[in-house]
């Protein structure tokens, strides 16, 4: 598992490199999306943090702290604010099957918006769905979408996709 910022830099780096534009809208739904697909595909977390229920969607909000001054423009470098999180974003690309993994959930998305991105995890019976509307809407921002949740989700559509 990792640190939700350790992934989030991760998808900078690639932006960074392929010329990718990436807001902090997109670089949020990037890191619950491959969250998702890990919960799916490898019965396992990838973050070390929970995903919460906000009006917009599912928002990591160490991810939402770190890159919000950015605002609606593209983030243009990756953020360490610790020693610790430049070692472990060094560890990350260092380890082959977790840089495969996120190479594949970025070559997936990368040429989505933010809100293209938004709009997918906004769909009937998605697990932001599911939880923010479970008191008719109502929810205040921080309601946590249970991974078991998002599991069951990335689960089901890795068995659609493959058939």
């Amino acid at each position: 598992m990792y640190n939700p910022i350790t992934i989030a830099n991760y998808f900078i780096y690639k932006s960074i490199d392929e010329g990718v534009p990436i807001t902090p809208m997109k670089v949020l739904k990037l890191v619950y999306i491959a969250h998702g697909w890990h919960l799916g595909l490898k019965d396992r977390p990838l973050l070390t943090e929970q995903t919460e229920a906000w009006k917009y969607g599912p928002v990591v909000e160490s991810v939402y702290r770190a890159f919000k001054d950015f605002g609606k423009n593209d983030i243009d470098k990756i953020r360490f604010f610790s020693i610790r999180d430049k070692k472990e974003f060094v560890e990350l690309t260092s380890n082959n099957n977790d840089v495969q993994f996120l190479e594949k959930i970025w070559n997936t998305y990368k040429s989505y918006s933010g809100i293209q991105l938004s709009s997918l995890t906004h769909l009937p019976n998605t697990p932001w769905d599911v939880t923010w509307n479970k008191n008719g809407g109502s929810l205040m921002n921080g309601a946590i979408i249970p991974n078991s949740l998002i599991k069951e989700y990335y689960t089901k559509k890795s068995i659609e996709n493959k058939n």
